[in-house]
């Protein structure tokens, strides 16, 4: 299944059917009266979550969705039925917004969660509702009222609970092949990943979902590469988990680039308490590892975790980490304890280093 995170959606409830002009003949019964009866409601527009779906493909290939009319109201005092409704549904963590694709109407995250989009237009009345005293025999009944229609977008943000950033083949792909029973495209080329993957660690007693974008580079935040239209998917995120390949040449500027198109992102993703590991750790040895290490401390201002998605080294710290943010708990002992970056009340980093540097600020 292909992945779609964007959708323009047209909708159109169902106008409210006609209320009907008519009067009761029967034999041996005279003057009747009038007895039209009133049209139905316009069918309703609803936008549901719904278990089983994790991207909004299904919107590629239809756009328009329109309700259905009410029923006309008949003779016999008979009322038209109502328009059927229609439902659009959705994954969790779908927001809705107006068609200027800035006002957002509605953030849907729960399974079941319902709304409507557009209310169906009432049914006219027919003539036997305007009978009085003075009109014994009206002659008219109203029209039903016009639906409404507007232009929706549908954007899906995944709802996960940790994570995977970094440059292109920095490992995170393995890293979420290795941890879930997920499996994305992975090869030795820049921007293997070309749309978010979703997978589910177990550690310990506990599991949590782990959601892998496609990597960043210089300028995403203006469009470069594939840009940061994906970084959505890991705003609702407790944790981030910063890898940074042991095959870069500069670790530290390496760091720092992902962490500035993350501040130019905004929307408190360069807030969010950062694991930062150095991965891919099994391509390096000796002295030269520990350079790196060292060369990756100094830029994040926190120690940072060494990583194999080969052999396996640091990946259970990492993922025991990652759940005890996660779940609100004490970190547990280890080499992670101080792998975490993250801003103090004050807006402090709790790092050494100055992260403003190579940001332009």
């Amino acid at each position: 299944m292909k992945f779609l995170d964007q959708a323009k959606v047209y909708v159109r409830s169902g106008d409210g059917g006609a209320g009907s002009v008519s009067f009761r003949r029967e034999k041996f019964i005279e003057f009747g009266g009038p007895d039209g009866g009133d049209g139905g409601r316009g069918g309703d527009v609803w936008i549901e979550t719904v278990a089983g779906l994790n991207t909004l493909i299904d919107y590629r290939y239809q756009q328009h969705f329109k309700a259905k009319t009410g029923t006309h109201g008949m003779g016999r005092n008979r009322n038209g039925a109502k328009g059927a409704d229609v439902t659009l549904k959705v994954p969790a963590g779908t927001q809705v917004f107006a068609e200027d694709n800035e006002t957002l109407l509605f953030d849907l995250t729960t399974i079941g969660e319902r709304h409507r989009i557009a209310a169906g237009g009432n049914g006219g009345f027919g003539n036997a509702y305007f009978k009085s005293s003075v009109n014994q025999a009206p002659r008219h009944a109203n029209p039903g009222l016009a639906g409404e229609e507007l232009t929706i977008w549908l954007r899906l943000k995944l709802i996960a609970d940790a994570g995977l950033i970094g440059l292109p083949n920095a490992g995170k792909s393995t890293f979420l092949a290795s941890v879930t029973r997920a499996r994305p495209k992975i090869a030795d080329y820049p921007f293997t990943t070309l749309h978010p993957g979703l997978g589910v660690a177990k550690v310990d007693d506990g599991e949590f979902v782990i959601a892998d974008i496609p990597g960043l580079i210089e300028g995403a935040h203006e469009g470069v590469g594939i840009g940061d239209r994906f970084l959505g998917h890991v705003e609702r995120t407790s944790i981030l988990l910063h890898l940074v390949s042991a095959m870069e040449e500069d670790v530290g500027q390496a760091f720092l680039t992902v962490h500035r198109e993350l501040e130019a992102y905004g929307h408190g993703l360069a807030e969010k308490p950062t694991i930062v590991a150095l991965s891919q750790v099994d391509t390096v040895l000796g002295e030269e590892r520990d350079e790196k290490l060292a060369a990756l401390a100094e830029a994040s201002g926190v120690r940072p975790l060494a990583l194999s998605s080969v052999s396996g080294e640091g990946m259970t710290d990492a993922l025991r980490r990652m759940r005890a943010e996660i779940a609100g708990l004490n970190p547990p002992a280890g080499p992670a304890d101080d792998a975490v970056l993250r801003k103090d009340d004050d807006g402090e980093w709790n790092g050494t280093a100055d992260l403003g540097e190579g940001r332009g600020e």
